[in-house]
């Protein structure tokens, strides 16, 4: 078992910041991979960004590439999400989520998931 705490999720300007942490407890951080999915009201779950067990290989979906980073400090048990240029179109709430599934994009292949916080976009 692990559990995860999302927090930083605001309201923000159009093209304004915003970072996201994910911290976890329990079974050890290092062993998970981390994945970010996002949900907009009448959309479905859509993935964000993943990171592997240690911290090497990172994933972003299109939308999103260029924009958002994905970084990881396991001696801290911490997950972050920095999140740059935001849009409207960027609102929604944001989930963290653990999984021993590498590289999976997949919201069916992770385990463990944060509380949700949410991210507004002002125009």
């Amino acid at each position: 078992q692990v559990q995860l705490v999302e927090s930083g999720g605001g309201l923000v300007q159009a093209g304004g910041s915003l970072r996201l942490s994910c911290a976890a407890s329990g079974r050890t951080f290092g062993w998970y991979c981390l994945g970010v999915f996002r949900q907009a009201p009448g959309k479905e779950r859509e993935f964000v960004a993943a990171i592997s067990q240690s911290g090497g290989i990172t994933y972003y979906a299109d939308s999103v590439k260029g924009r958002f980073t994905i970084s990881r400090d396991n001696a801290k048990n911490t997950a972050y999400l920095q999140m740059s240029s935001l849009t409207p179109e960027d609102t929604a709430v944001y989930y963290c989520a653990a999984s021993v599934v590498a590289g999976s994009l997949s919201p069916l292949s992770y385990d463990y998931w944060g509380q949700g916080t949410q991210v507004t976009v002002s125009s």
